[in-house]
């Protein structure tokens, strides 16, 4: 089961990884921020792939063709947990030493669209000082690892409920 675990985990967490590299690289460069959402879950369900395969190919290959429900949510949870650290640690890489200002880049992006949404001059000024609140939390690792993992984890959990759902024998 260990075996099966992390091979499926290690290449959820490469596919992420790079993904998360390549859009961060592009996002960079064209400061084309629009999409970013869509393209971070989009990887991260393709990455999240890997529990399905794990489930399966645990169920099927060692498991004489039987999975509980139980086993098959655990299984993919910790396929689940394995992709979403290297999700984090390559993000923390990214954050601290490639994309320094990524946090007063994504604050101006949020004030323009609210300022375009008719944002009043309270609220903008409300908005700013939420912003510069949170970027001061996230500037502590731990924090921003946290808030990393919120990000990718509840879809990792919803992978593996749904394929543990599908593939479960008894």
């Amino acid at each position: 089961m260990k075996k099966v675990i992390l091979i499926n985990g290690i290449i959820g967490g490469f596919i992420v990884s790079a993904l998360m590299v390549l859009a961060t690289l592009y996002f960079k460069s064209t400061g084309d921020f629009e999409n970013g959402m869509i393209y971070g879950y989009a990887s991260m369900i393709l990455a999240f792939i890997f529990i399905f395969v794990g489930i399966k190919s645990y169920r099927d290959k060692y498991n004489s063709g039987l999975i509980s429900f139980g086993k098959a949510f655990k299984i993919g949870l910790l396929i689940a947990l394995i992709t979403s650290t290297f999700y984090v640690v390559t993000w923390l890489f990214e954050y601290f030493y490639v994309f320094t200002d990524f946090a007063e880049i994504y604050a101006k992006e949020t004030l323009a669209k609210a300022k375009e949404s008719g944002a009043t001059a309270a609220e903008l000024a409300k908005k700013t000082a939420e912003i510069a609140k949170f970027n001061e939390m996230y500037k502590n690792p731990f924090f921003n690892a946290l808030i990393t993992y919120t990000e990718i984890l509840p879809v990792g959990l919803v992978v593996s409920l749904i394929s543990a759902f599908f593939l479960k024998k008894k």
